[in-house]
């Protein structure tokens, strides 16, 4: 069996929050470090672009090959460090003067025109040596007496390079260190503002069977926590109701089985203390036949009530005529209630959205229950009345008028309005608990009157919905 390894939820958000930061931080290091390189590289481009210039200006109305030859120091002075270089040649001829401490290949490139004014877009911009760039320009001057010539100059950028990747670095190092601290100062305000949630969960860890009435407090707890605080303690409210019935249901089953076992233990121990006749034994088999009857009636019932699944109620619902529905019971139920004189009648129509068993069920115990307490000789009328929000079923009966306390509990489990009926093998006190449970699988409602000694149950079944 495979353990799902469970994850702190402070951890997991400092983790986020240090990704934001560092997210964020590197995403505006490498702004700043593209906007760096853009002014490092025009800076360079517009020395470059200068220093062609100052030559252009120098060789241009002098004696360029006596200054050229006499005066080498000047040009590279120039130039000011070894990764620059500089070319003074006539086209498709060996270089007047070439400076080049560094040794750097010169690519050859077409120069611009002499009256061309040099700008920015002259300059070109080369991979240079071990990916550090090399940027270079040439122009054309007329140097009078030489003639045209072609001065190049360039620069490999390694100074450029250094700095920006230098930068860089510490963009990287910065925002982990700013990743790394916001995570720490994130998780000490999740694992404080996660107090409140904690302090709930140990109160709830301490709520049990003997306390299910105690509530946990929504004093002082944040705003995000209300929602969950009231839908735990509506939990426990359930849960403390269902322990009640429970408990009530477990004291009436135990006092409905004690009266039956009661009795087949009371009868066969009178009847074994001394001999009898057959008949005897018969009349006490018969009598204790009765009584196993209405326990395993009872338990048939009890067993129904635990085993439905509302699910499955719910998915195995269909339309089904009103009208036949009540007939089949009518016709079930014309034989036992023409044995007491009581006639049955049906009326009305229309369309049930319900599990079919199921209703077949509600609608038998509320028959079962007018015929049994019914007058003698009167009439059970079952009834279908459509409503533009379903259909209502009504059965009633003439019979003893139910006093109006006891209208409200008729659906309890166990309850009986006459006591005295406890005594009878055909009663077992769920069969309108039943009828509450299969309205409840249905999404309906059941209701009962009861005066001027006609009594009279109602299930309303809502419509199917589109």
């Amino acid at each position: 069996m495979t353990h799902r390894r469970h994850y702190s939820l402070t951890l997991r958000l400092a983790l986020i929050f240090a990704l934001l930061a560092f997210a964020l931080l590197a995403t505006l290091g490498v702004a700043l470090y593209r906007e760096l390189e853009r002014e490092l590289i025009l800076r360079d481009d517009v020395q470059l672009i200068s220093r062609v210039d100052q030559l252009r200006n120098l060789l241009n109305d002098s004696n360029t090959l006596d200054l050229i030859r006499t005066k080498p120091e000047l040009f590279q002075n120039m130039l000011g460090n070894r990764e620059s270089v500089l070319s003074i040649a006539a086209p498709g001829q060996a270089p007047l003067l070439l400076v080049n401490p560094g040794n750097i290949d010169l690519p050859a490139i077409k120069p611009v025109p002499k009256d061309h004014v040099l700008a920015l877009s002259d300059v070109q911009h080369l991979p240079g040596i071990n990916g550090v760039p090399f940027s270079t320009l040439a122009a054309s001057i007329d140097s009078g007496d030489l003639g045209s010539l072609q001065v190049t100059s360039g620069r490999l950028m390694t100074e450029r390079t250094a700095m920006l990747a230098s930068y860089r670095l510490s963009v990287y190092i910065l925002a982990s260190i700013a990743a790394i601290l916001l995570a720490l100062v994130g998780y000490l305000l999740v694992h404080r503002g996660l107090l409140p949630l904690r302090r709930l969960a140990q109160h709830a860890q301490g709520i049990g069977v003997g306390n299910l009435a105690e509530r946990l407090d929504s004093h002082g707890a944040p705003k995000e926590l209300l929602a969950m605080i009231d839908a735990f303690n509506t939990m426990l409210e359930r849960l403390a109701k269902g322990f009640v019935q429970l408990g009530q249901v477990s004291t009436d089953m135990a006092h409905e089985l004690r009266t039956p076992i009661n009795n087949l233990l009371g009868e066969t121990q009178v009847a074994l203390q001394q001999q009898r006749s057959s008949e005897s034994y018969q009349q006490l088999l018969a009598s204790n036949i009765e009584e196993l009857e209405r326990l395993a009636r009872m338990l048939d019932n009890m067993l129904f009530l635990a085993r439905t699944d509302p699910v499955s109620a719910l998915r195995q619902r269909q339309a089904l005529a009103a009208a036949d529905e009540i007939a089949r019971i009518a016709d079930y139920f014309e034989g036992l209630a023409g044995d007491v004189g009581i006639s049955i009648r049906t009326e009305g129509d229309g369309v049930i959205w319900a599990e079919p068993m199921l209703l077949r069920r509600a609608l038998a115990n509320l028959c079962a229950n007018a015929i049994k307490y019914g007058a003698p000789n009167g009439e059970l009328l079952i009834q279908a009345i459509p409503t533009a929000a379903g259909i209502r079923l009504c059965v009633s009966n003439k019979g003893q008028t139910i006093p109006a306390e006891h209208l409200s509990r008729l659906f309890e489990r166990f309850y009986r309005v006459d006591e005295s009926r406890e005594r009878s093998a055909h009663s077992n006190g769920l069969g309108l608990s039943i009828v509450a449970t299969i309205m409840q699988l249905h999404n309906g409602h059941y209701s009962v009157t009861s005066e001027d000694e006609v009594t009279c149950f109602e299930l309303f079944f809502p419509r199917r919905e589109a």
